[in-house]
């Protein structure tokens, strides 16, 4: 069994260096796996809100953002429209089929996409991309074909755990940004407000 991985390898740490792209599955990535189906028929997912604001810190720092999920869902199309995600894939059966039809509208290659997973219906375009990430709770399968394994479970916030470790460079240069952005609104207005959260 591969172990967890706490730090980042040469290997990986070579793979991150192309990286413009990260694709997302969403049930048992962004969510728990868990599903709750209402009386009239209407399906409900829980997100974690620090995905959120990692996936808009991501964007923030060049890299854009991708959704394949083989469930079709409104709920997930608003989540994907709050947190800036660039193309959206729902009902692909076949994910690979829809991986390499994201890479060619891209204009990227396969290695400059990560894919982030927990099944084995994830695994074709994790094979196929540059860096292929898995929850903890992944089949055995999955995780022996993954470059990096999150430290916490998918829908509980293992989509920033993964972004922070993978791009800590990316990140550390837009937390600087946004810091001195709210420093200066501190220090001009004496307060910063916040009047909305997407997120």
């Amino acid at each position: 069994m591969q172990a967890l991985n706490t730090r980042i390898s040469d290997e990986v740490k070579h793979r991150l260096k192309n990286i413009r792209l990260l694709v997302l599955d969403v049930d048992g990535v962004m969510t728990d796996g868990g599903l709750t189906i209402g009386d009239d028929g209407q399906e409900y997912k829980t997100f974690h809100s620090h995905d959120g604001l990692g996936m808009k810190l991501l964007k923030a720092s060049g890299v854009e953002l991708a959704i394949i999920t083989g469930r079709t869902s409104n709920v997930v199309k608003k989540r994907a429209e709050s947190t800036g995600v660039a193309h959206f894939y729902q009902g692909a059966e076949d994910k690979l089929t829809a991986f390499q039809d994201l890479v060619k509208i891209s204009g990227l290659t396969p290695a400059q996409c990560a894919f982030m997973g927990d099944d084995v219906v994830d695994l074709p375009p994790m094979l196929q991309c540059g860096c292929a990430i898995a929850v903890p709770a992944s089949p055995q399968l999955v995780l022996d074909h993954a470059h990096y394994i999150t430290l916490k479970s998918g829908g509980r916030g293992a989509v920033p755990v993964s972004y922070t470790h993978l791009f800590s460079a990316r990140f550390l240069k837009i937390s600087i940004m946004i810091s001195r952005i709210f420093y200066f609104s501190w220090a001009v207005k004496g307060k910063c407000c916040w009047h909305k959260n997407n997120h």
